[in-house]
């Protein structure tokens, strides 16, 4: 009796031990795979830039370097007012230009004159860099710097001398503000400027000149757990996505080469097969400049763009990174906060009820069979737990059914990307008249859109109402790992939403490359048969005299519409009618060859003509 005991104790232990060997089985690692601060930095998925400088007070967007530190002196300066706005329009840090192209520097820099330290605001005693950072740290947000690399007025830019320079302003930054969480420093790299007064074009090699290895390697040392921007692989932490129009591509995967100089797909798409984690982060502004100026008060982005560029970007496996510019008296204007905190709450409302809670998920496969790895833990709100198939099992589903017809307009998947990016698409299906029919995604252009998840992937499609629907990952590198699957339903975006700016219901996205460019993005492709300019109606400033218009379907290869002049435009600013021969087009281009005063274009409103 007592060996018999024994033996079942044996055998008991055993299999207990049998199992606990299956429990701890996780799946193997795919591909390179985020560090913590990666992880951390993902996780923010929305954060503000705060562009002020010179450049507020002389309504530019690129300043000469020459500017006079007397113009800035802000009446009413109030960097608690800016992280209070970003806290509210659900942004978890701040990024600030702390130093743009213009070489003027927001902190008192001891290396250069050319800074808040000889400015009449605050009697030269002024730090904005000090005051945004403890007014983050105040509203529980994190901060970071943008230092531009091309400096107009440095008389040393372009030569080995100015590096030191930089690394020197880098140092100040890295060491006297606390923690910072990002480190970004634009793509814009030489061509004419003050410089000291040598008013000169210099150009430089941005690949080598900057000497970026070194650079990593010192902020690295000042401060470990910062990410840093690039707009190459380059050996940065994350990429910028190869566009400002706000969005990221499809796919888009986190992923680049360790070497070499990234082009314009790698950027937008990132590299399936790449060989080093480096994640997209998509930066926009809410206004069409990212500097501010007064006649686009009119033309901060509706709520309904600012749901597409979040439902493009962090729903794309991206950060957004949303601009908001300082206005002269040093503060947010009221229309860009009082947008940004309906764009906060809007996103609260479509995703606080994720109905997939609500069904019976099933799968075709589960790993191992344990539960560590079962369906529900798509649903249980934990950010460590994931839904995981067999080693050997790339093509597996889960089906979520309801007690009851349940109505939803948006899908939601996120996978466990500590151990790899890994679903190369997926389909998602709704049984409808009792037969299993596909949707896709409303907001790409061509295909289904259902390729990568990564981080975060968020399908929008027309209201269905249905008891089931199934998730199929298609194709994948290994084992899926779903950590987060949501179904939700999510309103009809009108204009009696307080502050929405759905007045102007146009459907076209505008944005300035230049001074003097705008581009118009229809959001799809159309035959386009007129495009008609309103000018500022209470300025010449601005005011466009002579223009040349360019259309395009994929943002590369461009054709020449119609070029002109808008005749008596100055005296009668009405609204001017550009036609041609009709053409299918998905974004145009408008370029301001002459203005009536000013440096900068600027509009009333304009209007794209197309084919029913």
């Amino acid at each position: 009796m007592k060996t018999r005991t024994f033996t079942l104790l044996i055998i008991a232990l055993t299999l207990s031990l049998q199992s606990f060997g299956k429990i701890v089985n996780t799946p193997n690692p795919c591909g390179p795979l985020p560090n913590a601060d990666q992880l951390r930095w993902q996780d923010m998925e929305m954060y503000a830039f705060i562009h002020y400088s010179l450049n507020t007070y002389t309504d530019q967007e690129w300043g000469f370097g020459n500017e006079s530190p007397d113009l800035f002196n802000p009446s009413n300066l109030d960097c608690r007012q800016w992280a209070r706005v970003c806290k509210q329009a659900g942004m978890r840090g701040i990024i600030l230009t702390a130093k743009h192209h213009c070489g003027f520097c927001l902190w008192p820099s001891a290396y250069t004159e050319y800074s808040v330290k000889n400015a009449p605001w605050k009697n030269g005693q002024g730090d904005v860099v000090r005051e945004l950072a403890d007014a983050c740290r105040k509203e529980n947000l994190k901060f970071a710097v943008y230092l531009s690399p091309w400096d107009r007025n440095h008389p040393e830019y372009g030569r080995p001398e100015y590096i030191t320079y930089f690394r020197n302003q880098l140092r100040e930054l890295l060491t006297q503000y606390g923690d910072i969480f990002e480190v970004w420093f634009d793509g814009a790299n030489g061509g004419n400027g003050w410089y000291g007064g040598a008013n000169e074009t210099r150009k430089i090699d941005d690949k080598i000149y900057y000497q970026w290895l070194d650079t990593y390697k010192l902020i690295r040392e000042l401060q470990p757990h910062c990410v840093i921007w690039g707009d190459n692989a380059n050996r940065a932490d994350l990429r910028w996505v190869g566009t400002e129009a706000g969005f990221v591509g499809d796919p888009n995967w986190s992923l680049m080469y360790a070497e070499g100089q990234a082009n314009g797909d790698m950027l937008h798409h990132g590299v399936e097969n790449g060989n080093v984690w480096c994640p997209g982060e998509t930066n926009t502004s809410i206004r069409p400049g990212w500097f501010y100026h007064e006649p686009e008060n009119a033309h901060v982005k509706s709520l309904s763009k600012l749901m597409d560029t979040y439902y493009k970007s962090v729903g794309r496996n991206s950060t957004l990174l949303l601009n908001f510019p300082i206005a002269p008296n040093g503060r947010i204007h009221p229309t860009d906060s009082l947008r940004g905190i309906a764009f906060a709450d809007m996103i609260k409302k479509v995703f606080k009820d994720n109905l997939a809670r609500k069904a019976k998920i099933t799968a075709t496969n589960v790993r191992g069979g344990q539960k560590q790895f079962a369906p529900k833990r798509v649903t249980d709100g934990k950010a460590n737990t994931y839904w995981a198939t067999d080693d050997q099992v790339t093509k597996a589903s889960l089906t979520l059914e309801f007690d009851k017809p349940t109505t939803f307009n948006r899908f939601l998947a996120e996978e466990y990307i500590a151990l790899g990016q890994r679903v190369k698409k997926f389909a998602l299906e709704v049984w409808i008249d009792g037969e299993w029919q596909p949707l896709r995604d409303a907001l790409v252009d061509n295909g289904d859109g259902l390729t990568t998840i990564g981080h975060r992937r968020i399908i929008c499609f027309p209201t269905v109402t249905t008891t089931r629907l199934r998730f199929t990952i298609l194709d994948s590198k290994a084992c899926p790992l779903i950590s987060e699957v949501g179904l939700y339903l999510a309103p009809e975006l009108t204009a009696d939403i307080p502050n929405s700016g759905e007045k102007r219901s146009s459907g076209l996205h505008i944005f300035f490359s230049s001074p003097k460019q705008m581009f118009i993005d229809c959001e799809a492709d159309q035959t386009i048969t007129a495009f008609r300019y309103l000018p500022p109606q209470n300025t010449r400033e601005g005011t466009i005299t002579r223009y040349t218009l360019w259309a395009s379907l994929d943002w590369n290869k461009w054709e020449k519409l119609a070029s002109g002049e808008f005749s008596n435009i100055v005296n009668n600013p009405i609204w001017q009618t550009i036609k041609f021969t009709p053409m299918k087009a998905r974004v145009l281009r408008l370029e301001a060859d002459q203005l009536a005063e000013g440096d900068r274009m600027a509009f009333e409103d304009v209007e794209v003509v197309t084919q029913p």
